[in-house]
């Protein structure tokens, strides 16, 4: 049967729970009392009942016209149930159409059970980052930008080198004994250089090229490297050779000139020629820079401290030093190399370029050259713009000269001028007997004994 009540008036009325035909009277509707008394009977003034909210106990109006809050048909229910009118018809089968407030796919959503009561579920805890794993991927990271970086700077470097010597152009070469051999050559090179360049660093203009400070640098197998600097006063025997361009084929005359006249007549191959025969000594490598390339090394890297024992000029170099400690820029450090005029003799030049090549290997080295981009590009690319090398000279052959030259200058290993028995004509004359020991200690990489007499 029908849960509703019939109609007061005595009618019969149709619908649910009746088979009466006529329309029902209005039902008495069930309410809530909310534990307030019932208004008072007819509307409030204005004849609009006020709107309350769901607990201040808004008494629901008779659906057949009878005053708000008729006691006869009142029914007081638990509280529980006026909060879920669902519960309450749950054991009848009737959905009474009301939202409990359960939003569904989110638990607690609505019923205030999330943070705060905002009907959110609450969220579960974040985990504990894995810091293992992010140092991992962070060092992995770290190591695949160096790799990727270094081999781009190798491949940039590489194509920048020079390679214009033919050292199998060189006849009659001496055998080769242990460790690496490198002949260094800085030459009055004005390539590259505006009249301007030429005019500042004091070059002059003359045309070709010649050779203004020569070395040897022997790089040891197993350590103990050498410098020994070859004045260009030097007096030797040119041998027989292959012209570099000809081609032809030139007889030893037995003529004796200076060193540096080797190179200006032919050219790297011949220079390194000369020295072979005149030491004994293979030369495997190569290596030339020009007065250009030279200063703008020096003033990449910032500039090089010296400490100048004794003040000295020369108008040829436009060299103007004062005693003391003091940064040299490029043009400065070019005119402290070139300085001989000022001299009693070339031995005394050889002593400051090999001084000076200490001091800005060792500038060059450091943390704040080698890791810092904005120093270590320009210097890198200052030098091998103008550096020329033999054609089997690669990158790594030119690290491992760098770092032997900077042991050496720095004082791990030995420095030296050639040994010098006497003088003819102005030139230097070698002490053959001392040389040829100083060649024996070198090809068996051992200890070098010899002595310059310096």
């Amino acid at each position: 049967m029908s849960d509703w009540p019939d109609d007061q008036g005595g009618g019969r009325g149709y619908g649910r729970g009746s088979g009466n035909s006529q329309p029902e009277g209005a039902r008495a509707m069930r309410h809530i009392q909310r534990g307030r008394p019932s208004s008072p009977a007819g509307p409030p003034p204005g004849g609009v009942p006020r709107q309350t909210g769901y607990d201040d106990g808004y008494d629901e109006p008779r659906g057949n016209g009878q005053p708000y809050g008729d006691a006869r048909d009142e029914v007081f229910e638990p509280r529980a149930a006026r909060r879920d009118p669902y519960a309450q018809n749950q054991n009848q089968g009737y959905d009474s159409g009301y939202n409990t407030g359960q939003v569904y796919g989110r638990p607690g959503a609505g019923d205030g059970g999330g943070p705060g009561g905002d009907g959110r579920p609450p969220r579960a805890p974040r985990p504990a980052p894995n810091w293992r794993k992010r140092i991992k991927w962070t060092a992995i990271t770290l190591v695949s930008v160096l790799v990727v970086t270094s081999v781009i700077t190798y491949f940039w470097a590489d194509s920048k080198l020079k390679r214009e010597v033919d050292l199998s152009k060189v006849i009659e070469r001496p055998e080769g004994g242990a460790g690496t051999n490198y002949l260094i050559v800085g030459s009055d090179s004005r390539e590259g250089m505006t009249a301007e360049d030429k005019k500042k660093l004091h070059t002059g203009s003359a045309e070709g090229k010649r050779t203004d400070s020569m070395m040897i640098l022997h790089v040891a197998d197993d350590g103990g490297n050498t410098m020994i600097s070859l004045p260009r006063d030097s007096n030797v025997t040119i041998p027989s050779f292959k012209g570099a361009e000809s081609g032809k084929l030139y007889p030893n005359q037995g003529r004796q000139t200076k060193l540096n006249a080797a190179y200006a007549e032919d050219g790297p191959e011949l220079l390194v020629r000369t020295v072979e025969y005149n030491t004994g000594l293979k030369i495997d490598h190569y290596a030339e820079i020009g007065f250009g390339g030279f200063a703008k090394i020096v003033d990449a890297v910032g500039g090089v401290e010296m400490d100048i024992p004794k003040a000295f000029k020369d108008k040829w170099s436009g060299a103007d030093f004062e005693k003391g400690k003091q940064t040299l820029d490029g043009q400065e450090a070019l005119a402290f190399v070139r300085t001989r005029h000022a001299f009693s003799s070339d031995l005394d030049r050889t002593k400051n370029q090999q001084k000076f090549l200490a001091a800005l290997a060792h500038q060059a080295a450091t943390p704040g050259t080698v890791l810092n981009p904005f120093k270590l590009y320009p210097t890198m690319g200052a030098g091998l713009d103008t550096l020329v090398v033999d054609k089997d000279m690669g990158l790594f052959d030119v690290a491992s000269m760098f770092w032997a030259m900077k042991g050496v200058t720095g004082g791990d290993g030995k420095s030296m001028n050639m040994p010098i028995s006497g003088s003819v004509g102005g030139n230097l004359v070698w002490d053959k007997a001392k040389v040829k020991q100083l060649v024996k200690e070198l090809n068996n990489d051992e200890k070098v004994t010899v002595s310059d007499n310096r």
